[in-house]
């Protein structure tokens, strides 16, 4: 069918060896899935099954020159997540199926506008504003899921100017991945091209620009941006 105005072109994430790249359908975000970043936070992890928010997938695309520092905001935080990518979904997912589910991995970072975060939460608002602007996440290329170790582990962390921020691991995630995939199924059509930022571990703290940011879960990809 013709569009009365130019259609916007897919977003298509690189694959690490490959010249093919993966087409982004959706992005979801688990919240708050390690318990000391949930601590941090100012929550109890024990009392709190998982929830969800969403990125566009025009947020996953950065430009070459680095992270734009965002408008609207003077309080900007970095969090690393392992990012799962789908080849296949559905609704109502057993939790023993949902690995069969994953096409492959990467490295994520969830910039989060957190002083417009802090108030939309005062104010019983939605988080789109700080979380889901322009540029805010940036992925590495992605693995395939049988060039990577087993997920249930390993460690994931984040550093700035060289200096440790975040220092955790896979293992310490509160809702593993068939089970974040289960229960994100039952909410949504999950479906092959949707990616899945899995949650950070404790650590986040501001950036500024010219800051540069160096991150990676070990076996999965790394990534390093700059704030600009």
């Amino acid at each position: 069918m013709n569009t009365v105005i130019p259609a916007a072109p897919p977003v298509i994430l690189p694959v690490r060896g490959s010249e093919a790249g993966f087409p982004v359908r959706r992005v979801y975000c688990v919240g708050r899935n390690y318990a000391a970043h949930a601590i941090e936070m100012g929550h109890d992890p024990s009392r709190e099954p998982p929830f969800f928010f969403q990125k566009n997938p025009e947020n996953l695309v950065l430009p070459a020159s680095g992270f734009p520092y965002p408008a609207q905001s003077a309080d900007v935080h970095h969090e690393v997540e392992l990012v799962v990518a789908l080849k296949a979904g559905g609704t109502e997912i057993d939790p023993a199926a949902a690995m069969a589910c994953v096409w492959g991995y990467g490295v994520g970072i969830d910039f989060t506008r957190r002083d417009l975060q802090a108030e939309a939460k005062t104010k019983g608002h939605p988080w789109a504003a700080a979380k889901a602007f322009e540029h805010s996440g940036p992925v590495s290329p992605l693995v395939a899921a049988a060039d990577c170790p087993d997920p249930a582990s390993g460690r994931i962390h984040l550093s700035v100017n060289g200096e440790t921020r975040q220092d955790g691991d896979l293992a310490q995630m509160t809702w593993k991945i068939p089970e974040i995939i289960a229960e994100l199924s039952k909410l949504f059509t999950l479906a092959a091209g949707d990616i899945i930022l899995t949650g950070t571990p404790a650590g986040v703290s501001a950036v500024n620009r010219g800051d540069v940011v160096t991150c990676g879960v070990d076996g999965f990809g790394d990534l390093t941006v700059t704030i600009v």
